[in-house]
Order: C-alpha cells, then structure tokens, then sequence
C-alpha cells in the first residue's frame, strides 16, 4: 500500500515537472510563430506598397529626371496605413523606414528602388535586438527617345566634356550623365557617396540653413539646395572624332 502511494506521488510530480518545463516552451513556440507570421505580413506590406510608390515615381521622372526618396517613403507609409505602421513590429514605427539610397540610373533609366527597414526580435535578455531587411529591385521609367550614335556622312560624332580627359560614344554614359537623388536633409550626416565620402554644403546654391531636402550624386561630395546648379550639370559638345585632340577613349562606352 505505502508502495502505491509513494509510485503516485512520483508520477503526479513527474507530471508537474513536464508541465512546468513544457508549457513555457509551447507558448515561447507559439510566440515565435505568431512573430514569423507579423514579420512576413510586414515584409509583404512594405514590398507591395514599395511597388506601387515606384509606379508613382516612375510617372514623376518623366517629367524630373530625378527620384525624390522623401516622397517614396511618404507614399509607401500612405499605401500601408501609419495606423498599421505604428501598431507593427518595426521598430520606431514609420521612422524605422529609408528609402535615401534609392535613385535614377541616367544611364540606363532604371529607378533602383532600396527599401531599409528594421524588425523588433522578442529576445529581452539579449538587449531587445532588431533584424534589419532590405528590399531591393529595378523599374524602368519612361525617358523619351534617345539616339545612342550619330553620323555624319563618314564621321562619327562622339560626345565630350569641357574639363573631361576621355570622349564618349554614348551620350547616356554614366560618366556624362549625373545619378541625382533628392534626399531628407536630416539623415544627410549618415549618407555616403559611392567612395565613401560625406557630402558637404554646396558653395554655389547653398545659403545659410538648408532645406528639408537637398539633391547629391552619387560620385560628388556636396549637396544641393537647387536642381539647377551648374554643380549638377555638365556642359557635353557632340564632336567629331577627329576633332577629340588627345583625349583617350571611354572606358565604358567607347569600343
């Protein structure tokens, strides 16, 4: 009898133990999941509005070669609602947002659309870490018709610079063309040109405090107050290539 008593206390504590042991790590389980599922709805939400705010973009080159990264990111937060932004798993909400790396390939006139953004992951004993996405893909957006080559009876007409060393044979090379991005000037202090360099304040257009946002390249070191600038512009002369002088030949286009 003292047997039987003493066998049912152990299975009853031997099931206690299981269920202590067992239930926190099905409802951690069923936390992780339901965190999949938000961060996938999310990933979704962000990739979808991405698209359709790049289809609004598009129709805007046409009309401004330029890709304005402020009002993409405002379109994307419209399209997905800032209620749903807020009550998310990003985290600092809507903030959590950049699209500043985006721009206009002139060359090709391709939006390059880049989409950063960071997830909240449920772990409080590793300092509450985020993840942080990208979502990254390629637009063409309506240019007009360009001519690539023109010839003039038996000369060819190649393009060139004033201040340039080499003669291009396309005039959509990405080295007469400038890459322009309108960008928020508050994050300008945490943006780098493709050598890794900051950008600094225009001599020519920049007066004073700048504006909310402000126009860079991706190969220059200076941003700018105005589209116009002659710091955003280069002057191209279509030549003949006899008349090129010493200048070499592209590296890019030039066969």
């Amino acid at each position: 009898m003292k047997n039987n008593t003493r066998r049912k206390y152990f299975f009853q504590a031997g099931v206690t133990i299981e269920a202590a042991l067992g239930i926190p790590l099905f409802l951690f389980a069923a936390l992780c999941l339901i965190y999949l599922i938000e961060i996938q709805s999310i990933k979704v939400s962000i990739k979808n509005a991405s698209w359709n705010a790049a289809k609004c973009a598009v129709e805007d080159t046409a009309t401004v070669p330029v890709l304005n990264s402020i009002k993409l990111k405002s379109d994307i937060i419209d399209m997905i609602g800032e209620e749903r932004i807020e009550r998310s798993i990003l985290e600092d909400g809507s903030s959590s947002i950049t699209c500043w790396k985006s721009y206009m390939s002139p060359a090709s006139g391709e939006l390059n659309i880049v989409v950063e953004y960071k997830v909240k992951i449920p772990l409080p004993l590793f300092g509450n870490p985020s993840a942080k996405i990208r979502e990254e893909f390629r637009m063409s957006a309506w240019t007009g018709y360009q001519d690539r080559g023109e010839k003039e009876g038996d000369s060819e007409i190649v393009y060139i610079t004033d201040t340039g060393l080499v003669y291009h044979e396309d005039y959509q090379c990405s080295y007469l063309q400038l890459s322009i991005r309108f960008v928020p000037y508050s994050g300008l202090s945490f943006m780098r040109n493709e050598y890794g360099g900051k950008y600094y304040a225009c001599e020519k257009c920049v007066f004073g405090s700048s504006l909310a946002g402000v126009y860079i390249t991706e190969s220059g070191n200076r941003y700018h107050n105005s589209l116009t600038c002659s710091g955003l512009k280069r002057t191209i002369h279509a030549v003949e290539r006899s008349e090129v002088g010493m200048r070499g030949a592209c590296s890019r286009c030039s066969k």
